[in-house]
């Protein structure tokens, strides 16, 4: 088997900093496609999988699930792409294809397990999968995602998670004129929720702690701006939201979101804190509230986020960084000190 070494940066356990590496990746098979990496997100998730927050994980692992580059070479079978083609890769590789979900377009909900670009076994060759942190990855063409033009390719790259993370449940419940949709949460996802929520003709409110971001807030489009510390703020505003998008990966108060619902009204849970939290029976049933969870999209659905983004003007607010300050990076994202996503320029690799 032929297979091409990479220089990239990951972790050798879950504790100390991340390492220059070199990787190696599959030889390209017949419905694969090459991709120079040019831009890697920095999401939140890959600091949890690192840390091993979310289970066990096999090191030594390299992460990033928000890719965009251009194509390298492609497989003898594959028709969507041509080398030269700007594209992007999310957090999904590949599925099994037959399942009912699968079969109904929602690979994200694969019910045999879709493979993640990191931290999965590849059903190509049975190895890990290593993520964008890289200068180069193989990946099958289905999950190859055009980059429309009108994209910025620096910018575009977090919306490969944080974008469509909030994207699809606004598609999902139906946003468009008159919803009354909340976020909470002003960071990575967080304001890519409102400026998509507005941009369907939502009525936004954004709900996070203090006031620094709330001119940040107005610009991206929010009609409103409350500080969840403000118990006045929070009193007024109760039954007033028909959608909640939770971006906050930690724990919250998870009653006094659910009282800001209407009747009917649902909080989706996209942001993954690591611990659990209680959910009071009444704080649902009195007002037929509903509380659910969302994952990514199916790459449909991120091929139309991304159409939507090209036509609408939206991008992301990113901050560029080299490969020797992708630790600095991950600290000040733990420390909420990023407006807000960091982008790695994978050609410092």
């Amino acid at each position: 088997m032929t297979t091409t070494t990479v220089k990239a940066y990951g972790a050798l356990d879950a504790t100390s900093p991340l390492v220059a590496l070199t990787i190696e990746r599959r030889e390209v098979g017949p419905h694969d496609v090459l991709i120079d990496i040019d831009y890697a997100g920095i999401c939140h998730s890959d600091i949890h999988t690192i840390r091993g927050d979310w289970g066990p994980i096999t090191y030594p692992q390299v992460v990033g699930h928000e890719i965009v580059g251009h194509v390298a070479a492609v497989g003898s079978a594959v028709t969507r792409h041509r080398v030269g083609d700007l594209v992007g890769v999310g957090c999904q590789s590949n599925s099994c294809g037959e399942c009912a979900q699968c079969q109904q377009g929602h690979d994200q909900y694969c019910l045999n397990g879709n493979t993640q670009t990191y931290n999965s076994i590849d059903p190509a060759d049975g190895t890990i999968t290593q993520g964008g942190y890289s200068q180069a990855v193989v990946t099958n063409e289905d999950y190859v995602l055009a980059i429309p033009a009108g994209l910025d390719p620096a910018k575009t790259a977090p919306l490969l998670c944080a974008g469509i993370t909030t994207y699809s449940p606004l598609r999902h419940w139906n946003v468009g004129p008159g919803t009354r949709v909340g976020v909470v949460g002003m960071g990575g996802l967080g304001h890519m929720g409102v400026k998509f929520a507005a941009a369907l003709g939502a009525d936004v409110t954004v709900l996070s702690r203090g006031t620094a971001k709330r001119d940040d807030a107005l610009d991206f489009g929010a009609h409103r701006y409350v500080d969840t510390t403000d118990r006045e703020a929070m009193r007024e505003l109760r039954g007033g939201l028909d959608l909640i998008i939770n971006t906050v990966s930690a724990g919250i108060d998870i009653r006094a979101y659910l009282a800001l619902l209407d009747v009917d009204g649902t909080l989706v849970v996209v942001g993954a804190p690591a611990e659990p939290f209680s959910v009071p029976a009444f704080s649902l049933i009195p007002a037929r509230r509903s509380l659910a969870g969302s994952t990514t999209g199916s790459i449909t659905e991120i091929q139309e986020m991304l159409d939507f983004c090209a036509e609408n003007g939206i991008h992301p607010e990113t901050e560029l960084v080299s490969a020797d300050q992708i630790n600095d990076a991950w600290e000040r994202v733990l420390s909420a000190d990023v407006r807000y996503r960091f982008v790695i320029d994978t050609k410092t690799l």
